[in-house]
């Protein structure tokens, strides 16, 4: 190991910048300057073609997953539309003559939204078509003309 003597011209410099690898003192007199370290363009523009087709490789999972969200929401809604129907008649003897009875009597709280028409007046209703009874929402299927990931259309479910 050989010792280093700093004389009157040279000044001892820490660099402040963290870096992963390397953090030493450096050197300066008045001669030479201190080389900066830092990325250089090359390295920078291969870090972003590696994001971005990172990005493009994850874009349509990203899509299929938003679809496969919203049909589980129609799902739950579809269930929860028909449970509450099927209530309403055990308890009234009759099927209710609107989806707004069922928020007004406290069987939910509101009317949902179709989650592929965005709208909670687009809602297929299906009225009972029985004898002697008074017409009511039998069943409620979606308002979408869309078609599902099994290949069934949602208006169909």
């Amino acid at each position: 190991m050989g010792q280093s003597i700093v004389s009157g011209d040279d000044k001892m410099i820490y660099d402040l910048r963290f870096t992963i690898y390397d953090f030493k003192p450096k050197t300066e007199n008045r001669n030479s300057k201190i080389q900066e370290r830092g990325f250089t363009l090359i390295e920078l523009l291969i870090v972003m073609s590696i994001i971005a087709i990172l990005a493009t490789i994850a874009q349509p999972s990203f899509k299929q997953a938003a679809i496969k969200a919203r049909e589980a929401v129609l799902k739950e809604d579809l269930f929860v539309f028909r449970d509450t129907i099927d209530k309403y008649y055990s308890d009234h003897g009759k099927y209710p003559p609107a989806l707004d009875e069922l928020a007004k009597e406290g069987y939910i709280r509101g009317v949902p939204k179709d989650p592929f028409t965005n709208s909670t007046e687009t809602w297929q209703l299906i009225y009972s078509e029985a004898e002697g009874e008074e017409q009511g929402i039998y069943d409620v299927h979606s308002g979408s003309d869309l078609i599902a990931a099994d290949g069934t259309p949602y208006n169909e479910w």
